[in-house]
């Protein structure tokens, strides 16, 4: 009958906890919450530049139900068009992989069709390979009716959340490093893996992709959807929005069916907190990118701040924060 752990004994403390434990940072539940807010107005602004770009009339939610209904969108006929679409993603950004990160993971990488099997219901996503190499990273892509696959739906920056520069460079470079003990090898904070996936999806541009305007609504639309994530999870958990206030914020601000919403809404529900970690993660990996960039002038390199940012694996924001400015101070000093 209720919405937020704000309705049980100490939910309050408990949800101020949860905040902690998930972005692994000390921000309030409030703060997080004035940071979602001010994303989704920002992100709106760049979404609505780009719809007027493009000569759409109508308002926003107008335009992501003509992205999501409109044929053109669906150029596919078989699944080998998907994957060989997406193959060439990787083609398109390789060059400028290179020129962004010098520490690469010895790890193979496959991009598959997901099983028949479960196709139905899976999304997108990146299965780790092993330490060893004897089996690839792989990146599956459900697919179970072709002529319906979206282009706009985030294509490029999923590939780049889930495959590469993403999940395959930081999970794997992990596995692969024997100096760290085990439980750091294949330890996860999802602030951390989670933020850093989600900071890759910003670099479309810089690796050659989102070119085409409507790829690009599919990239903001990925990112609005976890501003949003602030909004509604410290509002339902503090007493701000009902379960019914926040389906409607989802809606009213991203291309999602009713549907859709209320299995995201119900995932933060009952998992408080957890849905905090995507945003705060990569906020801070942009924050102290551009720090570092302002500091250090002409001895800042991207893939120096990338290497660097990978090489020991996920910890907790703090700690990783306190790694990174002991090797800004290092350049400074040379």
């Amino acid at each position: 009958t209720t919405t937020g752990i704000n309705a049980v004994t100490n939910g309050d403390k408990y949800y101020g906890y949860l905040t902690r434990f998930w972005t692994t940072t000390n921000k309030a539940p409030d703060e997080i919450y004035q940071t979602g807010l001010s994303e989704v107005k920002r992100i709106r602004g760049i979404m609505d530049s780009v719809k007027n770009a493009v000569g759409f009339k109508e308002d926003l939610n107008a335009f992501f139900n003509y992205m999501r209904t409109d044929q053109r969108f669906m150029p596919y006929k078989t699944a080998k068009e998907v994957l060989d679409a997406t193959q060439a993603i990787l083609t398109r950004i390789e060059p400028n992989v290179k020129k962004m990160f010098t520490l690469v993971p010895k790890s193979k990488f496959e991009i598959r069709q997901t099983e028949a099997f479960r196709a139905a219901s899976a999304s997108a996503e990146y299965i780790p390979g092993t330490a060893d190499g004897s089996r690839p990273g792989i990146y599956y892509i459900p697919i179970v009716d072709a002529t319906k696959y979206n282009i706009t739906g985030g294509m490029e920056s999923t590939f780049l959340h889930e495959a590469i520069p993403g999940h395959h460079f930081q999970v794997s470079l992990q596995q692969e490093n024997k100096l760290l003990p085990k439980f750091r090898r294949y330890g996860w904070y999802g602030a951390y893996g989670e933020g850093w996936a989600l900071y890759c999806e910003s670099l479309g541009k810089e690796l050659g992709v989102y070119t085409d305007p409507y790829q690009y609504m599919g990239a903001l639309g990925d990112e609005i959807h976890r501003a949003i994530r602030l909004v509604v999870d410290v509002a339902m958990h503090t007493g701000k929005m009902t379960r019914e206030d926040a389906v409607k914020y989802m809606m009213d601000n991203e291309a999602i069916s009713e549907e859709g919403a209320i299995a995201e809404i119900e995932r933060y529900m009952a998992i408080p907190g957890q849905a905090l970690s995507y945003k705060i993660g990569a906020l801070k990996i942009r924050e102290l990118r551009d720090k570092y960039a302002k500091e250090l002038g002409n001895k800042f390199s991207i893939a120096a701040y990338h290497d660097e940012f990978l090489k020991d694996g996920c910890t907790q924001l703090e700690i990783t924060e306190k790694k990174m400015d002991t090797w800004a101070e290092r350049l400074k000093q040379r």
